[in-house]
């Protein structure tokens, strides 16, 4: 049916004619009123009803929805998005690239499956996005007589319920999915699955069902999201001994000797007590509150704090935020409100920055992103970066990629990437590259790894008067005002690897005569899509554009490695004057990237691996395999 990546023939072939079809009707529609639409509206929600096959409701939905859409937005589908509602409807990932309009793309199959009555989730990566989808393509909805939701972090129980209610409703993943899990310990089990109640209040759930579920950015949130877990902690209160064994944990790490007393491995950020290093923790003066912490657990903590203190770098994995540490998402740089490493993890990291120490957490409820997706009986996708990952998304989800044409060519031009010995002499040249295109009046997006590579860059070009704009987790807030400008003659915008996604940049006339956008990417990522991700910035819509790579040695990427092995790779450096180094190198970055793709895919191979024995063990036992064990 599909070879790397590419549609069918005959697929594409009878999209193209559906999309056709689509835009036929559509323009015999334009004479009619409001009211005639709405009526049509009605009449196609009582068809989905009473008919097996919702198909055959196709091109006249789609036809009503891009008709309500030039009414609503001044603008309607173009083909290429309605073959993209197509694949969706079909339960596909549309591969579709940035500024092609994926969230008006989106409220084609929403639409028909919508008309249903049962529920359909449109997931999106943060509370923002998913606040302006709701409000930008409601009343498109509402033109149709189908009633709209939206769910928001700070919400209360009913008002998520009345939003579930709704024929349509927009939220995160980590919003969604956590209601599934309070749902699971508001009712104890439903009673329809065989399950014995556990602490079941009778409560009835905020969430009806899991018919249809749409998501955003489908990438990052099946795949990237997959290697962390939902979990609702119990909260276990800090004892005096507790914290004391904390603190101390911290200043013993500081002694130990590594490859001596403990082995650390950075591709997987967890450190590892010898033997004699075991023996020195025993040996070392402690607190009296610690007489009664058996030798395991003070082991466990200080490798805890090894781990947090090697592994685990501020402003880079993590940010302190009123005295709070805030996880940082590696693939997009967004704060991960709410989340905490678990095992210890997140109390060692507090003892570290000297921010008050949190209660751990056991789990009352759980479920992986896989799990939890796969409750639906409909699920489909978009996403500009699929194409790479089609394989973990069939084997996991039993979903096929399929790739969409853009509206227009796409012209976007790449010039070699470049590579240094140094951190510093990258950032001298990604400073003058800068500056260069600055000085012709182009639009430069630069991506960086962290909150502090971010920050750093921010401080060369002030020292260049280079004005500029930071976007990262500390300004997640104005994330979408920041990008907004990033297509402003002139302008320079510093941002992590979440770039603004979701969020259109807008060339100006003068910056698309420049040339347009320019991106820079200052280091490549874990992940070839994320990198992909952010190149697809530059050149939407057959926009010019630009991208270039530069590279170092001192890079993040490279600390998966050894670190003997990265000395000596340092050290067989023949840079020249300006510390540039021969392409050659490349192969290292790309090779690096790929090993650590491979990691991140094994771990969530194992992970799913685990949580299916875990729901085995408890269907076994006729028990929630939601739920924990534990009363």
């Amino acid at each position: 049916m599909k070879t790397g990546g590419r549609v069918d023939a005959s697929r594409l072939s009878r999209w193209r004619a559906q999309a056709a079809a689509v835009i036929a009707r559509s323009d015999e529609l334009r004479g009619e009123s409001d009211a005639e639409l709405l009526r049509r509206g009605r009449e196609l929600r009582w068809q989905a009803k009473t008919q097996p096959r919702l198909a055959d409701l196709l091109i006249e939905t789609f036809a009503l929805v891009r008709e309500a859409a030039r009414r609503h937005l001044g603008f309607q589908h173009f083909a290429v998005q309605i073959q993209g509602g197509i694949a969706l409807f079909e339960g596909h990932v549309a591969e579709m690239q940035t500024g092609e309009g994926k969230t008006l793309t989106a409220t084609l199959p929403a639409t028909l499956r919508g008309l249903t009555g049962r529920g359909c989730h449109i997931v999106t990566v943060n509370d923002y996005l998913a606040h302006r989808d709701a409000e930008t393509m409601g009343p498109i909805y509402e033109r149709l007589g189908l009633s709209v939701g939206c769910i928001q972090t700070p919400m209360q129980t009913e008002e998520r319920r009345q939003a579930y209610a709704k024929d349509i409703t927009y939220g995160t993943s980590k919003e969604i999915g956590f209601d599934f899990l309070r749902d699971r310990l508001r009712t104890g089990a439903d009673a329809s699955s065989g399950y014995r109640r556990r602490n079941g209040g009778g409560e009835a759930p905020v969430q009806r069902g899991h018919y249809f579920a749409l998501i955003d950015e489908a990438d990052s949130i099946l795949i990237d999201e997959a290697r962390t877990p939902l979990i609702i902690g119990l909260t276990q209160p800090n004892t005096a001994a507790t914290v004391n064994l904390l603190r101390w944990s911290q200043r013993a790490s500081t002694r130990l000797e590594r490859d001596v007393e403990f082995v650390f491995e950075p591709d997987r950020r967890m450190a590892y007590l010898t033997d004699r290093g075991c023996r020195k923790v025993l040996l070392m003066a402690k607190p009296s509150l610690l007489d009664c912490i058996d030798a395991e657990r003070m082991y466990k903590h200080v490798e805890q704090a090894l781990s947090s203190r090697y592994g685990f770098q501020r402003d880079r994995d993590y940010v302190v935020v009123e005295d709070k540490i805030v996880i940082v998402d590696e693939s997009t740089g967004r704060q991960m409100d709410g989340r905490k490493w678990q095992d210890g993890l997140h109390q060692a990291v507090e003892a570290k920055e000297l921010v008050p120490i949190t209660a751990a957490t056991g789990q009352a409820a759980r479920v992986t992103v896989q799990t939890y997706f796969r409750q639906y009986e409909h699920v489909c996708g978009m996403t500009g970066t699929a194409v790479q990952a089609r394989r973990e998304l069939h084997a996991t989800y039993a979903i096929s990629v399929s790739p969409i044409p853009t509206n227009r060519p796409c012209i976007r031009t790449g010039a070699p990437p470049r590579i240094f010995a140094t951190l510093e002499h990258k950032r001298r040249a990604v400073v003058q590259e800068v500056a260069r295109m600055h000085a012709a009046g182009r639009a430069v997006l630069v991506g960086t790894p962290s909150v502090d590579a971010s920050e750093a860059l921010g401080r060369a070009l002030e020292g260049c008067a280079i004005a500029h704009e930071i976007l990262n987790a500390r300004w997640h807030e104005k994330e979408a005002e920041i990008v907004a400008r990033a297509g402003e003659a002139f302008a320079v915008t510093i941002a992590t690897n979440m770039a603004g996604r979701g969020t259109d940049i807008q060339l100006e006339e003068r910056v698309r005569a420049a040339g347009g956008l320019h991106v820079i990417a200052t280091e490549m990522h874990s992940s070839a899509r994320i990198d992909r991700q952010l190149v697809g910035r530059a050149a939407r819509q057959g926009d010019p554009g630009s991208y270039q790579f530069f590279l170092s040695l001192e890079d993040e990427l490279l600390r998966c490695l050894k670190p003997e092995k990265l000395a000596r790779l340092r050290s067989q450096a023949r840079p020249n004057a300006e510390g540039e180094l021969s392409l050659q190198w490349l192969r290292l970055f790309r090779r690096t990237q790929r090993f650590l793709e491979k990691m991140h895919r094994k771990e969530r191979k194992h992970l799913l691996r685990h949580e299916r024995q875990r729901s085995d063990a408890h269907n076994h036992m006729g028990l929630d395999p939601f739920l924990e064990l534990t009363d």
